[in-house]
């Protein structure tokens, strides 16, 4: 009994010294993929184990019952397993190494390319970690990744085979056993013999593992043949663009020199420091891009006339455009505030109705014009940027969306693109155009990502992103097919206005030709 005090106690000790490290630590941030995974894991396994162990329930009441309050707020079996397939995703879109990944290195597999993300430190994932994701995979019947995250865990569980780490929830013979299943359904039966052989020299009396071992020699007997063709990864949600998709997101943010002097400010110049005109077409010399450009405007509005916004014209043909500082500091952590409490899993419209959907991971919450003065004066200063009428039914209230660990959002188009969308619920036609709002900066990852017109937006924090959905005769702007990439690193927070086309009649008329 006192050992089992004893190793409470310790348990409890590094629990609370590792937690607490991530709020002291400044280089180890939980924008790092890889410490809100472990903390995640350790939130929802190893505190619960502590709480629950016998000597807790027999002498520790008031722990006990305080757990008990506060449990329903801990990360959840759902929550821990999202975790899972979001640093799995980060893997795919960002065609990651995943033994560097393991070793908290962020480069492209392959490639000599610098790291898409160097963290102040570096964390690596233990052996249960990395057994933790492999079994997600295994339990979707995923071995295209199961296997690498597998192969990780047995080689640290070898490392440190003989030597008891009471965090650990798996052990080198779970991560053989679930390694060894994943090559025999790739159809790489020797090397599933060669695991399975290696498992029955820690644990001998298993039967049915004794059993696997008869059947992968009795097909290797047969001549049985191997499967030379590389596994090939899901794709779930049936993604036709995904390889445009993740080349967009793969490309690097941030670069600038293409034009000269914007705003004509210190602030503003040579340019910005987040300009987006070097991004779109770095190959091209300043007079090659004639249309892009930097201004101040007013838009014939008085709200404008003494601070004009900060425009930055971003791509032409669909016409996004990009207003920095359109929000200060102030304003979105109160919005980011007043949406916290209301949070909730996303849903995407499928038909008639709504649903939630791996291919957008977030949560999001819905703001009316009176929740606060912050909420009606970002109304009030979109309606004047944009020369719209935001009035009700015109415009749907202000949606916080935020994306966490590996949070992402595939190519959608932001108007209905049936009739029997609930977008048509409002009796205010399909969304005519789109304002998207950065309430945070990220420090890798989460573009915005427009995949037929081939260019992407980083993150640009306090910025405004606006552009057409409609075509000016009401048809949707196939141009405008766009994805929220993956947040690699950070917590990405932005507030979406979507206007709809009834009541922009004469601010938006048609053209003259109606093909426009």
């Amino acid at each position: 009994r006192a050992s089992l005090k004893s190793v409470t106690q310790w348990m409890s000790c590094r629990f609370y010294e590792k937690v607490q490290a991530l709020h002291q630590d400044p280089k180890a941030s939980v924008d790092n993929p890889l410490l809100a995974f472990s903390l995640i894991k350790r939130l929802h396994s190893d505190w619960p184990n502590i709480v629950y162990s016998d000597e807790a329930t027999e002498n520790t009441q008031a722990l006990h019952a305080g757990f008990r309050d506060v449990e329903q707020e801990l990360p959840g079996a759902e929550d821990l397993d999202g975790a899972a397939r979001g640093l799995m995703r980060l893997q795919d879109v960002y065609a990651l190494s995943v033994k560097g990944m393991v070793n908290g290195v962020f480069h492209r597999a392959g490639a000599g390319c610098p790291p898409l993300y160097s963290p102040g430190r570096l964390i690596s994932l233990s052996a249960d970690d990395c057994f933790h994701v492999g079994k997600v995979a295994y339990d979707m019947g995923d071995y295209y990744h199961s296997i690498p995250w597998l192969e990780e865990a047995v080689g640290l569980f070898r490392l440190s085979y003989g030597s008891w780490n009471p965090e650990d929830r798996s052990s080198l013979e779970d991560a053989l056993d679930h390694l060894a299943f994943s090559y025999f359904m790739a159809g790489n039966i020797s090397h599933a013999l060669s695991l399975s052989k290696e498992f029955l020299h820690y644990d001998p009396s298993n039967q049915r593992v004794v059993r696997n071992v008869a059947k992968y020699e009795k097909l290797l007997e047969m001549g049985t043949a191997v499967s030379t063709e590389p596994l090939r990864r899901p794709n779930g949600t049936h993604l036709q663009s995904r390889d445009a998709y993740e080349e967009l997101c793969q490309r690097p943010g941030g670069q600038v020199g293409l034009v000269g002097e914007c705003f004509g400010s210190s602030a503003y110049c040579c340019p910005p420091p987040h300009s987006l005109l070097g991004l779109l077409s770095p190959q091209l010399a300043p007079e090659h891009l004639p249309h892009l450009s930097c201004s101040y405007e007013t838009n014939g509005s008085p709200y404008l006339l003494f601070q004009p916004a900060k425009k930055e014209t971003v791509q032409v043909q669909p016409y996004v455009v990009l207003y920095h500082d359109f929000i200060s500091d102030v304003e979105a952590e109160t919005i980011k505030g007043l949406a916290g409490p209301w949070l909730q899993r996303s849903v995407v419209a499928s038909g008639e109705k709504q649903q939630k959907a791996e291919y957008r991971i977030s949560k999001s919450a819905w703001l009316k014009d009176t929740a606060d003065p912050v909420v009606r004066a970002l109304e009030q200063r979109i309606a004047a940027v944009t020369g719209l009428d935001l009035r009700p039914p015109y415009a749907e209230y202000l949606q916080v969306v935020n994306y966490g660990l590996g949070g992402h959002y595939e190519p959608h188009f932001d108007h209905a693109t049936s009739r029997k969308s609930p977008l048509y619920r409002m009796k205010s036609g399909n969304r005519i155009a789109t304002v998207m709002i950065y309430l945070s900066a990220v420090e890798a990852g989460g573009s915005t990502a427009f995949i037929h017109a081939n260019f992407s937006v980083p993150v640009v924090k306090n910025a405004a992103l606006f552009w057409w959905n409609l075509r000016r005769n009401g048809d949707g702007d196939g141009d405008t097919l766009h994805a929220g990439c993956p947040v690699l690193a950070g917590d990405k927070w932005v507030a979406n206005k979507w206007i709809h086309e009834h009541g922009q009649e004469f601010r938006r008329p048609c053209s003259a030709n109606p093909q426009d």
